[in-house]
């Protein structure tokens, strides 16, 4: 491969500096990098960077595959992603993990992918797989697993549950991170924590709870995704906390991503203010060095992972490098569409529902929960409002916001689980989908059964997506590979997904994103109060609510 140069405004992370220069590359790492003028920036020149990375996400959720979410991401500067797959792998188990790695192999990207921590999340719910200490620590000893996946059996590590610290000291030996979950652990008990060998958690909703999880060692990923934001709340720990904070999505639609990612995060951090080295430091450099990534910070000698940009205020991508190669220039991606040729992957064996199935007999006044859903929050409160009830069953009240919320196990015929819900703010008929956190069963949520129904069965019809119905308007995404991801081109994918996004709310949600919070209110890891296929469960408690 032939050597070619760049000129630009060089940006020295690590000595806090910027100055016109030019940066030469061959066979995909940079040979030299000679300064013009030390300090001094050429107004008409790009600024050249390190690229962005995404230290927590889980691929998944974008609904793309690895190499179409690499498509999008490279637009907005990204290069490099720290992923968790246990999404696909809660539904298909080793498989699963296998194909997000070697379908991101397809691309020029830097996926680093980790071993799933907990499959299942809980046992308080179904999932279409289990890998039990052995198979996490075979995929640690792979050299393109590069960390154990966030640890969300928090109880477990801390009572010291056999088979979670086996899998922690797994890694811990072999001299990869583990990452934390933990949303809310303070105190003596996030000691006991951390002291098992814990690393990072990107779960803290205030600051003085991200604070007291600095003091304890741990360093904090600062959350911003399409239905969990915590930017706002824990950005002021840059000023303190600089090597010790970086920068992620976790759960990122594709609407969302079409329009920006770290990026975004390093725009906005500018504008109120803050230190341009440090969110740097957190957007580009920090987890090369947590997570020990192949990926190039700048400096002679490093793969060529750089980006230029305009201006170092709105970071409009100008182009992006991977090892040298140009993926993305002018807001255009140049990464080719890589197509499955094999039947995608996947674990759908229910039949479909029907209406007499999804009636909810119950006692009038008797105290049953009723979710809170909190927008731009993963957590949930417990409602004091009441569902209504005719008939002796109880049903939807959308005057009161109180509407019925379902999940449907996937993986075999069982009981439909059935609860209510506040926040949604539902007027007319129902959204599902299959992307349903971490076991992936079909969730919905509706004004009357049967468009909960009808919402349902279409996406059993096509083995996965996501679906709104309303009377005789029907619309589906389909997710055929492993009822989470489209195998189908990222922006046409991001399309059909903003437009079930804006039917949502024309037909009367509140909600910023609520396909996203939708696929939350089955996350049983996150409190207070959640709906698993085996029933509501508690939080708090970690228990299932006695029926």
């Amino acid at each position: 491969m032939r050597a070619y140069t760049i000129q630009g405004n060089i940006i020295d992370i690590k000595r806090k500096v910027i100055s016109v220069g030019e940066l030469t590359v061959q066979h995909g790492i940079i040979i030299s990098i000679e300064i013009i003028e030390e300090g001094v920036i050429e107004p008409s020149l790009p600024y050249i960077c390190p690229g962005f990375i995404d230290a927590h996400v889980h691929i998944e959720s974008s609904m793309l595959i690895p190499s179409e979410f690499a498509r999008i991401a490279v637009v907005h500067g990204t290069v490099a992603t720290v992923s968790d797959p246990h999404e696909i792998a809660n539904v298909c188990g080793m498989r699963g993990v296998r194909f997000m790695i070697e379908n991101g192999k397809q691309v020029p990207f830097k996926f680093n992918f980790g071993a799933p921590s907990c499959v299942p999340a809980t046992f308080f719910e179904t999932a279409g797989a289990i890998l039990n200490p052995s198979d996490v620590k075979a995929l640690l000893m792979e050299e393109d697993i590069r960390f154990l996946s966030e640890m969300m059996n928090f109880p477990g590590a801390i009572s010291g549950d056999h088979e979670v610290l086996e899998k922690i000291d797994a890694a811990l030996a072999l001299g990869k991170p583990v990452d934390g979950h933990a949303p809310g652990l303070r105190g003596e008990l996030l000691k006991k924590y951390v002291g098992r060998g814990i690393s990072t958690d990107h779960e803290c909703f205030t600051i003085e709870e991200a604070r007291e999880k600095l003091d304890c060692g741990m360093k904090i990923i600062i959350r911003e995704g399409s239905a969990a934001k915590n930017f706002n709340e824990l950005i002021p720990l840059i000023e303190m906390h600089a090597d010790h904070i970086m920068f992620c999505s976790d759960d990122k639609h594709p609407d969302s991503l079409v329009l920006g990612h770290i990026n975004s995060l390093c725009s906005r951090a500018v504008k109120k203010g803050y230190d341009l080295f440090s969110i740097l430091q957190a957007a580009c450099i920090n987890p090369i060095l947590h997570y020990d990534l192949t990926v190039g910070m700048l400096r002679v000698g490093d793969p060529a992972d750089f980006i230029l940009i305009s201006d170092l205020k709105e970071f409009d991508v100008l182009a992006t490098y991977v090892n040298g190669i140009k993926v993305s220039s002018e807001n255009q991606s140049l990464i080719e569409r890589h197509v499955l040729t094999d039947e995608p992957i996947n674990h759908f064996l229910c039949r479909e529902v029907t209406q007499q199935e999804l009636l909810f007999e119950g006692v009038e006044g008797y105290p049953y929960p009723v979710i809170e859903c909190l927008d731009g929050q993963l957590i949930t409160l417990k409602s004091t409002l009441l569902p209504t009830m005719r008939d002796d069953f109880f049903e939807s009240d959308t005057t009161s916001d109180v509407l019925k919320i379902v999940v449907v196990n996937r993986y075999h015929t069982a009981s439909i689980a059935k609860a209510f819900i506040h926040g949604f703010g539902l007027k007319h008929g129902a959204i599902a989908s299959s992307v349903a956190h971490d076991s992936h069963n079909i969730i919905a949520v509706g004004v009357d059964d049967k468009s909960i129904m009808k919402s349902i069965n279409l996406i059993i019809a096509q083995k996965g997506g996501i679906s709104f119905v309303a009377g005789d308007v029907e619309n589906l995404l389909s997710l055929n590979v492993a009822g989470l991801m489209s195998d189908g081109d990222a922006y046409e994918v991001a399309h059909k997904y903003t437009e079930l996004d804006a039917m949502a709310k024309q037909f009367g949600s509140t909600l910023s994103a609520p396909f996203m919070s939708l696929s939350f209110m089955a996350l049983l890891v996150i409190p207070h109060v959640k709906l698993s296929d085996k029933g509501i469960f508690d939080g708090d408690q970690f228990k299932l609510y006695a029926s």
